[in-house]
């Protein structure tokens, strides 16, 4: 089997990715391998070699975007690409491009919405309906509502009560 690279020597190395659920197969003979940055686990990006195979020497757009600098921390898309992080956060703005793709392959969305706890919007829930009870209470002692005051209280107390029990079990 040739080198999908050179096209001349024997591929030695073989390598596959999955990518986006498409099984990706690049056979390389030793030279293009060390040339690519096979060897050193933290360079060597399949998709990188799948997409500059037939570009050597052109200058692209992915090989401008490899050159565009952050204006915060100086990171180039070619740095990011070796660590896998970002230098700060106007990383996200400079290399949007770039990143929008990647992050929708990785993650359900470009957006992070973030995890909560189990139970914690049942207790953001409560504490709302408590927030929204004890300002409707002052509003009524002040509009001297006695008798609206006095059940709303006791609502109060009730869920109070419901919310200790709660915990308890």
């Amino acid at each position: 089997m040739k080198c999908d690279v050179c096209k001349e020597a024997e591929a030695t190395v073989h390598l596959t990715q999955i990518v986006s659920g498409a099984m990706q197969k690049i056979d390389l003979c030793e030279t293009c391998a060390k040339a690519k940055g096979v060897s050193d686990p933290t360079g060597f990006s399949l998709a990188d070699l799948l997409l500059g195979l037939g570009q050597e020497g052109s200058t692209s757009s992915a090989s401008l975007v490899a050159e565009m600098r952050c204006p915060g921390c100086g990171m180039t898309q070619t740095d990011f690409k070796k660590s896998g992080r970002l230098g700060c956060s106007q990383c996200y703005d400079t290399f949007v491009d770039g990143l929008a793709p990647l992050l929708k392959s990785m993650h359900k969305g470009e957006q992070h919405i973030g995890k909560t706890p189990p139970g914690h919007s049942e207790n953001m829930a409560f504490a709302e309906r408590l927030k929204v009870l004890r300002r409707d209470l002052d509003h009524a002692i002040k509009s001297e509502h006695f008798e609206t005051a006095a059940e709303l209280r006791d609502r109060i107390k009730k869920l109070e009560q419901e919310s200790r029990a709660k915990i308890k079990t």
